[in-house]
């Protein structure tokens, strides 16, 4: 394991800590397609479709990057972080976005990505930025719960379309290969926002991580767009090299 590094570094004012927090995340995210990409060369027989082994997974991962984002989100806040600097990582997620639904929309046309995590990501933090600096952590925890609770209360057919069922209120999940609506999935974004201001967690999240961690935290997006194309890749080659 790679020495522990300083409290903050210096060059960009991160937390390693939260970095190594996020790598470990992506990490996991990677080992869980890539037992998702097993089943769909028909190399096993697993259901990610309904196994609780494997949604449950898929829940905690979403859950899990969301919580990051939002509590990344707040301690940029809480240092002076410049629009600039948010508005040119915005432009790189929304960009993923569309690369995404483009990509996806010539690999499965009957299911492309319409409103995937990265499309989430695009809605939610701009949301995050500008309006949750107002309310209070009790408000915030409010809109938390509602968020999870709206989708159970309220349901209607006419939020099934796909111009529509980004808001989560759907009637029954749409035909796609990623689907994070609005609603529930605002509610760890706000409790990340939430937790950043914890001093107690601050506290926590000062102090050294192992370097390899903390490197790979830092490219999340690039990590995301890359790491299924890779993995895939590399199982069609194993399959070709086996059948030849």
């Amino acid at each position: 394991m790679a020495a522990a590094s300083p409290i903050r570094d210096t060059r960009n004012d991160r937390l390693q800590r939260l970095d190594a927090l996020r790598a470990s995340w992506m990490l996991w995210m990677a080992a869980f397609h890539f037992c998702f990409d097993l089943a769909w060369f028909r190399i096993t027989d697993w259901n990610f479709y309904a196994d609780p082994r494997w949604t449950l997974q898929r829940t905690l991962i979403l859950s899990g990057f969301l919580f990051w984002a939002g509590l990344g989100q707040g301690l940029a806040q809480q240092a002076g972080q410049g629009a600039a600097r948010f508005w040119r990582r915005w432009a790189q997620v929304a960009g993923a976005a569309l690369l995404v639904s483009a990509g996806s929309w010539l690999a499965f046309p009957h299911s492309y990505i319409s409103f995937g995590v990265l499309h989430a990501f695009a809605l939610m933090l701009p949301l995050l930025r500008f309006g949750a600096p107002l309310l209070g952590t009790p408000a915030l925890l409010a809109l938390a719960l509602l968020a999870i609770a709206l989708p159970q209360l309220l349901q209607h057919a006419w939020f099934d379309s796909r111009w529509t069922n980004w808001l989560g209120l759907v009637t029954r999940k749409p035909v796609t290969e990623d689907y994070v609506p609005l609603l529930p999935w605002a509610a760890p974004l706000l409790l990340g926002l939430v937790a950043a201001r914890q001093r107690r967690l601050q506290r926590l999240l000062q102090g050294g991580a192992p370097r390899w961690l903390v490197g790979l935290g830092r490219w999340p997006l690039s990590f995301y767009l890359l790491h299924q194309p890779l993995l895939i890749g590399a199982l069609w080659l194993w399959q070709r090299t086996m059948a030849s």
